[in-house]
């Protein structure tokens, strides 16, 4: 399957750049199949090494850290020569502390050795690194599930996305079969989401989303319950981690999802939870939004550390978190969690495009899904699960603050009026 990831990684080698690329990001979301078949693709040969499987590996590190040593004691345990036309990708390098640590001497090294290593937990590790981190020695890049475009390009729907994507440029509506298709295409990635394993079983059941084995999503959240245990300070640490992570699924649910901490536990605060937030913010698991105190450049400086929503890495692991079926997802049907996964979904594909994402709520009359910096303007953005059109807040906010125009994302088709552009759901990956 085509990951935009792969431009990324061809970049780098494109630039036979000194620094070793890093690639983090949470548990399966294709790191380690799109890294190896980068280097099948573009590579005589390379060598691959799990630290957390190869602990005889991972030991070399503990000596010099003087990267020619390194790679000859590698070399003499695999029983292979590896110079600097070898690349060598270290999978699951946040085991060792050390690993991480000698890539500084990978990057000042006289030889441009082609290093390459990733981790499901790799932002965790990074958070709490306690030796020498190689600042500006690494290019750090994050990886995403897949968003919609990648999906339908999975489905072998090029023309379809690129017809998308001319809509989305001309703003003008597609035709309705056209935009039915893509909605349907929508619904189906909304309830199957973006994790490779999910789009792959998608596609073996002749894309018919309420096929998916269901298990994948049940072995993913049991993966990410094992990662908790394994990588935290203590017992109680990973309980905190799990007993947050189990609750966004309800906190969205609410009218008003700002994060509570005592919807985690009774009478609980924020000391008590700030660690095992910032644990699954920095895996890669989970997605914070805050709320600004003012909708002005920079955006940055205006946000409110203290309020804020968290979503899921993934729609179709929060739609399956929640017991959703296929059908409660659909355009006339209404539940407690639809307006969520349709949140979520929305905040998934911008955060795969890097976008630092915001939202605005002034006082209980106005609340702003959204606020993107698009361009150097501020532009106002709202997400309807429906098709109902009517926004009081949208309006009172373009009466107030006068942007150069608002997004309304919705199930209606493409369209332009009065400064409101009008961009479904299936067309949020164009926003660039």
């Amino acid at each position: 399957m085509y990951r935009k990831f792969y431009e990324i990684l061809m970049q780098w080698e494109k630039e036979h750049s000194q620094e070793p690329m890093m690639v983090i990001g949470a548990r399966q979301v294709g790191k380690t199949w799109l890294i190896r078949k980068f280097c099948k693709d573009v590579y005589k040969d390379y060598i691959y090494i799990n630290l957390e499987e190869q602990r005889d590996i991972a030991s070399i590190f503990e000596g010099n850290l003087d990267p020619t040593s390194i790679l000859r004691q590698i070399g003499q345990l695999l029983g292979r020569r590896i110079d600097e036309k070898t690349p060598v990708f270290f999978d699951e390098i946040q085991v060792s502390e050390r690993a991480v640590t000698s890539l500084k001497y990978f990057c000042e090294s006289e030889k441009n050795y082609r290093i390459i290593c990733a981790g499901s937990l790799l932002g965790v590790k990074l958070k709490r690194f306690k030796s020498s981190f190689p600042v500006g020695k690494v290019k750090i890049v994050k990886m995403y599930p897949m968003d919609f475009e990648e999906f339908l390009l999975a489905c072998d729907e090029e023309l379809l996305r690129d017809g998308i994507l001319d809509a989305f440029q001309s703003k003008k509506p597609l035709a309705e079969g056209i935009h039915q298709k893509a909605n349907h295409l929508y619904q189906d990635y909304l309830y199957t989401g973006g994790m490779p394993q999910a789009v792959m079983s998608y596609l073996e059941h002749d894309k018919t989303a309420f096929d998916v084995d269901a298990l994948l999503y049940d072995n993913l959240r049991l993966a990410y319950l094992a990662d908790m245990t394994k990588y935290v300070t203590s017992p109680a640490e990973g309980v905190k981690i799990t007993e947050v992570y189990r609750s966004i699924p309800r906190q969205l649910a609410r009218e008003n999802p700002k994060f509570k901490y005592n919807e985690v536990r009774p009478r609980a605060n924020k000391r008590d939870f700030q660690g095992p937030l910032d644990w699954l913010d920095a895996s890669g698991m989970v997605y914070r939004v805050h709320r600004l105190d003012a909708p002005l450049p920079p955006l940055r400086g205006y946000e409110n550390a203290d309020s804020f929503k968290i979503y899921l890495s993934d729609t179709g692991l929060l739609a399956h978190m929640c017991g959703l079926h296929y059908s409660d997802l659909m355009p006339d049907h209404h539940n407690i969690y639809k307006g969520a996964v349709t949140e979520n979904f929305v905040v998934q594909q911008l955060r795969a495009k890097n976008f630092e994402l915001y939202y605005f709520k002034p006082s209980e009359n106005m609340e702003i899904d959204l606020v993107l910096d698009l361009n150097e303007q501020i532009i106002p953005v709202e997400i309807k699960s429906g098709r109902h059109k009517r926004s009081t807040s949208l309006t009172n906010y373009r009466e107030k603050y006068h942007p150069a125009y608002a997004i309304r994302f919705s199930e209606l088709n493409f369209g332009w009026e009065n400064g409101l552009y009008s961009i479904p759901l299936y067309a949020v990956w164009c926003i660039a």
